[in-house]
This record gives structure tokens, C-alpha cells and sequence, in this order.
């Protein structure tokens, strides 16, 4: 049936109201304020003891209906007299007919939040508890009423229960631009619950429901940023609820400004690669690339050998750190123009020092938890592309040593670090490394004899007892030459190029050590 004729401004008014919710805050206010108004409430059980408490007059749905709660209250709102209360259209003779013929009172206001189903699975929850959770009155009173919007207001967020008091205090009742307003929100909720629930079910399947027919996304947002990636485009971050409490984007700010479009992105990548160590490390990311990662014994040692790897670059970038940062580490940051530091922690003394430079975000999160597996995907023009995401460990025992030389201990070490920072960059990508440190990276070239020309370009630092990571194999010998004459003496590159017996014989040429890994890193 068409929606009646109403303008955005046309009241309905608000004389008999259904409260069910699990997460009662601010529902004894809310039910209050309607009370004085002449409102009639009905309420669910857990509910109704709640506002009996608060000196509210409520009515119980089973009174309503002539039916108790049973199944553990799993069945109490799903009877007749509730939804034919809910989507009835008092605009149609039949309906008004079958109102009274069924002695159903009409509902003007439906308050429903869901069981925390998201929450539960979040924390832990074993299946039973978190099927327990899985709420179904719930979601059907929240359609129906969102459905007949007509004529019914529903919320779903006590975000919203200040908004609808006003309103009614205002007008009387509810306008249909709020109506439709709350009713888009209420869908977008149900939406999401059951995306959370799908999502759960397909990683119970197993790897074979990894990918299901429909890939159901759902995200909440939790703001709006300033701009996008340049000043001329609107944006805003949103949150995945399914989200673990270490995600990146549940992130604690201590100080600074909010954090840009282009700075959430360069923090995503400085934070995946801190993590992919074991050890104190730091990483310097500027337009999503690396420009600088150390390891050291001490996170001072660390951060000191990134920002040496390529300070020009390192200018403004974000900042990563794998442990707490204290006040020798801050006094080291503050010597350098940084947009954000990121770490597990911060000590009040290191709080203290970048309280002098305010404009730095500051943001506490675990960096040195292990990257988690999961499922990674990237936006194209009407569509998704799907892929778990590149976060197993890689295993450099499994690498193959195919040139006449063997690595030393210390160009093992070296093309092991260059390997892990090579993973997450851009590609065609090498990494130039000794033991401790990047010394040169190439990132995001064409083909991969300029990104070997860029990373030789780069260093600041002695080549010595140099490692080099190639994220592919070498199409041609070109870029082992390149590499050789730069001073690299060791190379790891996955194999699989038509000319391997080529490129391999080029490094005995110039006695380096070449390994082969079993897997490549592109990073598109």
C-alpha cells in the first residue's frame, strides 16, 4: 500500500507506547517523560521492572495479550495483539475493522534495543550463549514498526531518546521527517545484527564458508573526518563491530587533533608491519610505504636506526612503536616533525614531554599483538574482491639457498629483516637491509629493475653486510646487477621466473648469497 499523503512536518501523536529493552540506560527517563504526557506504557517483563522501579505505571505485554511469557522468554512479544498493534494503517477500513473486531489497541512508539549478540561473540561467548543471544521479537517488533513509519515512530539507540522527547515536548507527538528518519536507523540495525550473525555462522563453517554467496558487510560510523584523501572530498571513518577490543581502529587518543583521512591509512600500514616483529621495533610510514624500520635492544636503539634509514622522507611521517614508549624515546621523537605516535603505551613522563608539541597524536594501542588472521577486501567499481588476509608468518627456515655461496649469519639476519618490512610494501618492491635496519626501499614502481634503482638510490647509510627482500621474482638479471653494485652481498626472492638459472648465475657472478623463499608478497 502506498504511505498516506502526509508532509515531512504532519504530526502523529503518541498515545500508547511498547518498551522492550535489554539495555535499559535512559529508558526510565524516556518512559517518564511520556508518562506525563498522558502516554499509556506496555512493557516486556525485565522492562516493566525496570520502570515499576522508577515509580512508572506500566502495563505487562502478557496482561495485554492474555498470554505469559514461555520458552524461557524467548516468545513474549510475538502474539497479534502486539503486531496488529504495531502495523496496523488506521487509515484502511479493513485494518480499522480488524482492530476492533480483535480488540487491538494501536501502538504509536516502539523502543526496542536487540540482545547483545555482537558483544557476546566479541567477549568470548561459547555458541550457546551466543545463539541465546541471537534476538528474534526483538528484530520483528523493530521491522514492523520501522515498516509502518506512517504512523509508528521506533527507536533503536538511546542515542536517539533526547531527539524524540523534544520533539514530542514540541509538537505533541512525532513528525514523519522523524519517523522516516528512525525508521532508516532501525533498518540499518537490523541490518547490521544480522550481517553479525551471518558472519558468525560462515566462520563456523570452516574454510570452505570463508567465502559465502553473499558477503555481508556491516560497519558503524563512528564520525566524520574533515576531508578525504585531498580537502575537495567528504569522508568519515566507520567501525566493524565484529571488531576484537586490540582492533586498530578501537584505538585510545591521549592528545592531538583528530586524525585524517590519509593518517588512519598510513597508521594501518605502520602498525601492521610493527606487528609482524617480535622484538622492540619501530616504523616510519609516509604515503603508506615504509620509510623507515629498526629493531634494537632497547626501543630508543630502534626508533634512533628507523628515522636514520631515510630521515628526509621520515618528515612528518606516522610512527609506530612496538613496546612503551617512556621519556628518552619522547625526547628522541620530539628532536623530528612527527604527525602520530602509536604504541602499546606511554609512561607519564613521556606524556609529559609531548604535552609541548600538542598538534602530535598521541594514541595508545596494542602494536606489539600478533597480526590476527582473517579476511581482507578492496573496493573496485561495483564490486568487492575477497582474499584472506597476508598475515600467516612467514617461515625463513623453509628458504632455499640456490647460489654458490651460502648467507653468513649476519646476511641471513639482514635479508630476513628486509623480507618482513618487503611484505608490506607497495608493489614492486625491494628492501635494502643490514641486521638491525632498513637502509634502502624502493616502493610502488612499474617494473621491478626501478624499484631495485630506487631502493640502490636511497641509502644514507654504509652498505654493509647488506640483505635485500624482492616481494616477487626477478624477470631479468638486471636488477641482481644493480643490487651487487649498490654493495647488497645476500638476496631473498620467491623463484618462478623463466629465467631463475639466469638470475641465480648473475649472483654467483658477483659472489652473493640468493635464497629462494616459497611465497611472494605482493602488496596492491
Amino acid at each position: 500500500m502506498p504511505e498516506p499523503s502526509l508532509t515531512p512536518s504532519a504530526v502523529a501523536p503518541v498515545r500508547r507506547a511498547l518498551l522492550s529493552v535489554h539495555d535499559k540506560t535512559g529508558v526510565a527517563e524516556l518512559a517518564r517523560e511520556l508518562a506525563g504526557r498522558g502516554v499509556r506504557l506496555v512493557s516486556t517483563g525485565g522492562t516493566a521492572a525496570h520502570l515499576k522501579e522508577a515509580g512508572l505505571d506500566v502495563s505487562l505485554v502478557e496482561d495485554e495479550t492474555g498470554y505469559p511469557e514461555i520458552l524461557g522468554g524467548r516468545v513474549k512479544t510475538l502474539h497479534p495483539k502486539i503486531f496488529g498493534g504495531v502495523l496496523a494503517d488506521e487509515t484502511r477500513d479493513d485494518h480499522a475493522r480488524d482492530l476492533v473486531e480483535a480488540a487491538i489497541e494501536a501502538f504509536d512508539l516502539v523502543v526496542v534495543n536487540l540482545y547483545p549478540f555482537e558483544k557476546t561473540v566479541a567477549g568470548g561467548g561459547s555458541r550457546e550463549e551466543s545463539i541465546e543471544m541471537i534476538d528474534v521479537g526483538g528484530t520483528a517488533l523493530i521491522r514492523a514498526a520501522a515498516k509502518n513509519h506512517a504512523r509508528v515512530a521506533v527507536v533503536v539507540d538511546a542515542a536517539d531518546y533526547a531527539r524524540l522527547s523534544d520533539e514530542i515536548r514540541a509538537t505533541g507527538g512525532t513528525t514523519l521527517a522523524t519517523r522516516r528518519h528512525l525508521a532508516a536507523r532501525a533498518f540499518a540495525r537490523t541490518a547490521a545484527y544480522d550481517g553479525a550473525i551471518a558472519r558468525y555462522f560462515a566462520r563456523e563453517g570452516g574454510p570452505e564458508d570463508a567465502f559465502p554467496e553473499s558477503f555481508v558487510l556491516s560497519f558503524e560510523r563512528l564520525g566524520s573526518l574533515r576531508y578525504g584523501e585531498n580537502p575537495h572530498q567528504r569522508a568519515a571513518v566507520y567501525g566493524n563491530p565484529d571488531a576484537p577490543p586490540d582492533a586498530l581502529i578501537r584505538y585510545q587518543m591521549l592528545q592531538g587533533k583528530e586524525l585524517s583521512f590519509n593518517n588512519l591509512l598510513d597508521l594501518d600500514s605502520a602498525v601492521t608491519l610493527a606487528r609482524d616483529f617480535d622484538v622492540p621495533a619501530a616504523v616510519i610510514v609516509k604515503h603508506n610505504n615504509p620509510c623507515g624500520a629498526a629493531i634494537g635492544d632497547s626501543l630508543v636503539e630502534a626508533f634512533g636506526r628507523a628515522f636514520a634509514c631515510d630521515p628526509l622522507a621520515a618528515f612528518g611521517g606516522i610512527i609506530a612503536i612496538r613496546g612503551v614508549v617512556d621519556g628518552a624515546i619522547a625526547s628522541l621523537v620530539l628532536q623530528h616533525f612527527v604527525e602520530v605516535v602509536a604504541a602499546d603505551d606511554f609512561t607519564t613522563e613521556a606524556t609529559d614531554f609531548f604535552a609541548k608539541k600538542p598538534n602530535i597524536r598521541l594514541l595508545k594501542l596494542p602494536v606489539s599483538r600478533r597480526p590476527a588472521p582473517g579476511i581482507d577486501w578492496k573496493r573496485i567499481d561495483g564490486g568487492l574482491l575477497v582474499q584472506d588476509a597476508d598475515t600467516e608468518p612467514d617461515q625463513p627456515r623453509a628458504w632455499r639457498t640456490v647460489s654458490q655461496r651460502k648467507p653468513t649469519m649476519v646476511e641471513r639476519a639482514a635479508c630476513e629483516l628486509a623480507w618482513r618490512v618487503a611484505r608490506r610494501v607497495k608493489s614492486n618492491a625491494i628492501v635494502l637491509a643490514n641486521a638491525r635496519q632498513t637502509i634502502g626501499i624502493g616502493a610502488g614502481q612499474m617494473s621491478r629493475v626501478d624499484a631495485c634503482r630506487l631502493a640502490a638510490a636511497k641509502p644514507v647509510l654504509p652498505v654493509v653486510n647488506c640483505g635485500a627482500a624482492s616481494d616477487a621474482f626477478f624477470p631479468f638479471r638486471d636488477g641482481v646487477d644493480i643490487l651487487a653494485q649498490a654493495g647488497v652481498t645476500a638476496i631473498v626472492a620467491p623463484g618462478g621466473s623463466i629465467r631463475d638459472q639466469e638470475i641465480v648465475a648473475a649472483a654467483d657472478e658477483h659472489q652473493m648469497a640468493y635464497m629462494i623463499a616459497p611465497r611472494r608478497h605482493f602488496r596492491h
